[in-house]
């Protein structure tokens, strides 16, 4: 309970003045329904209602009903949606959850005949938020951050250049998730499977590292350039050599992540605008 004095909400002290104990730390999952601001108002509503039901439906598949039912500061974003949750749980929404989200996401695409697909950018992160359990609960740097990665460019670009077919889920990990489950090994997913990224958000000064992770991947139509030519042997796509195999003429950061069953993700990386993750089908 906040303190009062004359029946008004006490100042709290100033930051810097005092030392306080740090709230408690949690786990952060956000997502956005991808090209929801073009839709018709009329389906606005529909969309804001069905997210959340496709979140709880794929947590309970993936074994996770328990961090449904436990969320913390839940919130609707209108094309999106915010909860808290135990960070321990962190390594099981990166695997098996994004990957069954995907699958769930799937099967509504194919069956809801009439409505238009959705297809979801999911941000993770972790840190500390205060928990109050009202509605000004969850507020902090924490939740800002992982709004912002949910709007950065990478995850944007990635999934957009992905076939909607096939690919419905893009992650975005901030860098503190990744290194607390995914580099230490607590994630059932090597990483190989994630591409570090510059995420930046036009607009807006924030600039972090973080890591790409799409559970199905799929590539842009066939171009002009097949595999075996300058795409895939040390060159950028427009035939200029990268230096070292890292980078291109104008400076972008290419990354190549191999995973197994010959998948290759590949990014090219400028300021974190433009990511594409293809996948090169080996002989079984």
């Amino acid at each position: 309970m906040h303190e009062q004095e004359n029946g008004l909400p006490r100042a709290t002290a100033a930051p810097y003045t005092r030392s306080r104990p740090l709230p408690p730390s949690r786990g952060i999952i956000a997502v956005d329904a991808k090209d929801f601001t073009g839709l018709p108002a009329i389906e606005h509503e529909v969309v804001s209602r069905t997210v959340p039901d496709l979140i709880r439906t794929s947590l309970d598949r993936a074994g996770l009903a328990e961090l449904w039912n436990d969320r913390r500061f839940p919130a609707s974003t209108g094309d999106g949606y915010v909860l808290g949750f135990d960070p321990s749980l962190m390594p099981f929404v990166i695997h098996p959850w994004l990957f069954t989200l995907q699958e769930v996401l799937t099967e509504f695409n194919i069956h809801a005949l009439g409505a238009l697909p959705i297809r979801l950018r999911v941000s993770l992160h972790i840190g500390p938020l205060p928990d109050t359990g009202d509605a000004f609960g969850g507020n902090g740097t924490a939740r800002n951050d992982t709004h912002r990665l949910l709007d950065s460019r990478p995850v944007k670009t990635v999934l957009s250049s992905s076939r909607e077919n096939v690919t419905q889920v893009a992650a975005i990990l901030s860098d503190r998730c990744y290194q607390d489950a995914v580099a230490s090994g607590y994630t059932g997913r090597h990483p190989d499977h994630f591409i570090e990224v510059p995420a930046t958000v036009e607009g807006k000064q924030f600039a972090q590292r973080a890591w790409i992770h799409v559970p199905l991947p799929s590539g842009p139509p066939p171009g002009p350039h097949t595999p075996g030519d300058a795409a895939h042997e040390g060159r950028d796509t427009d035939g200029a050599p990268e230096e070292g195999g890292r980078r291109d003429p104008s400076g972008g950061i290419r990354v190549t992540n191999r995973a197994p069953h010959g998948n290759i993700n590949t990014g090219t990386v400028h300021g974190g605008q433009r990511v594409t993750v293809t996948r090169r089908r080996t002989d079984s």
